[in-house]
């Protein structure tokens, strides 16, 4: 992708475009592993990771917490007429991508465009704006990984969107779905994503949770028909999303969300966008929500960060932990990828880190950190060894009494003369965990 040197007027005039410069390079405004011409398995690395800027945390967020006021310096967020700032704000946008090499952004619908006193004046704002997206994307070849709708900022959703007890406020929601989905369609977004915010409940006394799920359920459906309708071919997803910010969020993890999903028959159109953060808040690893989602043919696409395992919050840290990384590609290429989805960064530069030079760090370090994965998940899929520790633990069930239970031939009258013949079951193997562990650290 071709830097054309139009938005560096005035963002990031310091900053170079970044390049891969291999592992020995001292500057650290370049890539050491992310190299994204080079072939794994096949493919380009660009095509395995297909990372994407989260437009809300890297050119909106503040850095503001319950504690204090904002400390980011963001020269573009200087005030004046939100419209104008807006639209100036997307030039910025996309320097960044274009000096990082980005080739995707996410965004919800009131992070590019304010919102406006009216529904019709908040939609004129976002045509205004997706005009101007619509022409960096033209300029640069830059895409829209997907869209979605904030359903969780305004005080209308104090008591959710979709699920509110308020059916005004649930046809306020659709109407703002309609458009963002509109939206994601005329840039030609690759998907777009069900993004919970609010849809659960703090009190179960003055809650009525089946009317709730229902109306989630009919929400979607209708989401769905209206894409038909309009001709979107994206492919939608569901985050899960645990105890933020309701005490109980009906989309509280995978198989919470795939259980909705395939209860109301919405499987076939929607798959899951799972965020590493959120995993840990649900009591589970990144790895696990992966595993879930994929061998239940549902995963789809992931937001890349991590948490801080010493505060139990979503704190949307940049990722850096290579076994996480590891873990988190090896799992993705068992499951063939993620195309159309891919790895969006949905972190935070810490309320410490306010300079803009900061932002290039933390995406760098992330982009780094994927590569490094990526390359050491295709290095253990080459060499095999962990998959063939995998099928010795397992090899009772490519024995024929194994194959028998599998194929369904057996019940349980024909295994209980198996076992009175027998009179004991064999002795188990041992699980071997540390020879698993001690080999996956050879690979480092």
């Amino acid at each position: 992708m071709a830097f054309t040197g139009e938005a560096t007027k005035q963002a990031f005039p310091d900053i170079p475009v970044i390049r891969y410069e291999g592992p020995s390079t001292t500057n650290m405004l370049a890539f050491r592993h992310y190299d994204p011409d080079a072939i794994v398995e096949g493919r380009p690395m660009r095509e395995h990771l297909r990372f994407a800027v989260s437009y809300w945390h890297t050119f909106r967020g503040t850095g503001s917490d319950p504690f204090g006021a904002p400390t980011m310096v963001r020269p573009w967020e200087q005030g004046g007429d939100p419209l104008a700032a807006a639209i100036s704000r997307t030039a910025v946008a996309f320097e960044f991508l274009e000096k990082l090499g980005i080739e995707y952004y996410c965004f919800h619908d009131r992070d590019v465009a304010p919102e406006g006193a009216t529904l019709a004046e908040s939609n004129n704002y976002l045509d205004t704006v997706a005009a101007e997206l619509k022409r960096h994307q033209d300029r640069t070849g830059i895409k829209l990984l997907w869209g979605t709708a904030n359903l969780f900022s305004h005080p209308r959703y104090v008591h959710g969107a979709a699920t509110s007890c308020n059916a005004e406020v649930f046809a306020y929601a659709a109407a703002q779905v309609k458009k963002a989905i509109e939206t994601t369609r005329a840039l030609g977004g690759a998907g777009y994503v069900f993004w919970g915010g609010r849809e659960g409940y703090q009190c179960l006394w003055n809650t009525d949770m089946k009317r709730e799920i229902d109306h989630l359920a009919r929400f979607m459906h209708m989401a769905v028909d209206y894409a038909k309708e309009i001709g979107f071919s994206g492919q939608f997803y569901f985050e899960p999303k645990p105890r933020e910010p309701t005490k109980h969020q009906y989309d509280y993890d995978c198989a919470a969300c795939i259980n909705f999903l395939r209860a109301n028959g919405l499987e076939q159109y929607v798959k899951m966008n799972i965020e590493t953060n959120h995993a840990t808040l649900a009591g589970h690893e990144m790895q696990h929500e992966l595993e879930y989602a994929g061998m239940q043919g549902f995963l789809g696409s992931i937001d890349a960060n991590t948490g801080d395992t010493l505060v139990g919050w979503d704190t949307d840290q940049f990722p850096t932990n290579i076994y996480l990384t590891t873990q988190i590609m090896y799992t993705i290429l068992k499951y063939g990828g993620l195309a159309p989805g891919g790895i969006n960064f949905d972190a935070k530069v810490r309320r410490e880190s306010f300079e803009p030079v900061d932002l290039f760090h933390a995406h760098i370090g992330g982009m780094d950190a994927f590569a490094r994965g990526l390359k050491i998940a295709a290095a253990m899929r080459a060499d095999g060894s962990i998959q063939r520790l995998l099928e010795e633990r397992y090899a009772s069930w490519s024995a024929p009494l194994g194959k028998r239970i599998e194929s369904g031939s057996e019940t349980f009258r024909s295994l209980e003369a198996e076992m009175l013949a027998k009179g004991e079951a064999a002795a188990c193997r041992s699980g071997r965990q540390e020879l698993f562990e001690n080999l996956l650290n050879t690979y480092f």
